[in-house]
This record gives C-alpha cells, sequence and structure tokens, in this order.
C-alpha cells in the first residue's frame, strides 16, 4: 500500500471495498460477546424451606406483601434474580420475578409473599465505536459512532408464608 502518513490498520481501499483484517476481528469478537450477553440472560431462583410446606394451591390465591402481616408462619425463603438492560426493562424484570416467586410459594402452599429486598448487581458492560477516516489532497472527512449497553442483574428476595384465617 502507499506511504500517505495512514496507520494500517485505518487504511481502507475503497476502490476494492477492502477492508483491513483488525475490523473484521473487531466484528467477531462484538458478536462473541453479544452470544455470551444473550447466555448469561437466563433467570434464576431458588427457595430454602424454613417451616412446615402445605398442599399447593393456586399462584393467584398467593396475597403479595410489602409489610409483614400481625400473624403469619413463614414456611419458605425465596430468591431470584433476572437481566435488565433498562430501566423500563427493569420493571417487568421485577414483575416476572415476583410472579416467579408466587408461583414458588403457591407449590408450597404458601398463601402470602412477603417481600423484603430489590437489589442491582452490574453484570456485564459493553461497549463499541466505529470510526472512519479519508484524506483527498483537498481535505479530510471523519466520520465516527460509538455506544454502550450495560447489563444489570435484578435480585430479590421474600418470604413464603402462611397468613392464617382471621377468626
Amino acid at each position: 500500500m502507499p506511504d500517505d502518513g495512514i496507520p494500517a490498520p485505518f487504511r481502507v481501499d475503497i476502490r476494492l471495498g477492502r477492508v483491513p483484517l483488525e475490523w473484521g476481528m473487531a466484528a467477531r469478537c462484538t458478536l462473541a460477546l453479544s452470544l455470551s450477553l444473550l447466555a448469561a440472560a437466563c433467570a434464576d431462583s431458588s427457595q430454602m424451606v424454613t417451616g412446615k410446606a402445605r398442599a399447593p394451591i393456586a399462584p393467584t390465591e398467593v396475597h403479595v406483601y410489602t409489610q409483614a402481616p400481625a400473624k403469619f408462619e413463614e414456611i419458605a425463603v425465596l430468591l431470584a434474580s433476572r437481566p435488565s438492560i433498562s430501566s423500563a426493562a427493569g420493571e417487568r424484570a421485577i414483575q416476572k420475578m415476583i410472579a416467579n416467586m408466587r408461583g414458588q410459594a403457591a407449590l408450597l402452599g404458601a398463601n402470602g409473599l412477603l417481600l423484603e429486598e430489590f437489589s442491582d448487581d452490574q453484570d456485564l458492560s459493553l461497549g463499541t465505536s466505529v470510526g472512519s477516516q479519508s484524506y483527498t489532497h483537498n481535505g479530510s472527512i471523519s466520520v465516527g459512532a460509538g455506544g454502550s449497553l450495560g447489563v444489570v442483574r435484578k435480585k430479590a428476595k421474600a418470604r413464603a408464608i402462611f397468613v392464617p384465617p382471621e377468626t
């Protein structure tokens, strides 16, 4: 290639449409990171039984509490996590975790779900940028674009409880 002062990784032969090997590697790395991001997008949940389980009930019969009722029996501690990319997706992630924990509580025969903690963990940040510069005998033109994406793992903790009927 001609010695025009442009470093080799940034030189593009427009007539032949050739792109240097380094750009192809960057595209492959970006694809690999994107696939890893999708693989990491799995939701997790777990439970630790701490009391007496009862016969399963329908999830719609499980009442969600944000404050502890006056009388209840603890059946299990439930944990859930789910990835989220935006704040709007974060709200959906929280709703899905609550629905998941309601289902777990229902299987244990709990008629209540006492929400305790919600938190965020940064799982992955991905950033990329692309730039191009063209030189002519009259001047130069530069164009660039960049972006980043952060994935936050939402975490929730709740207790599956049995609230006795009021007498």
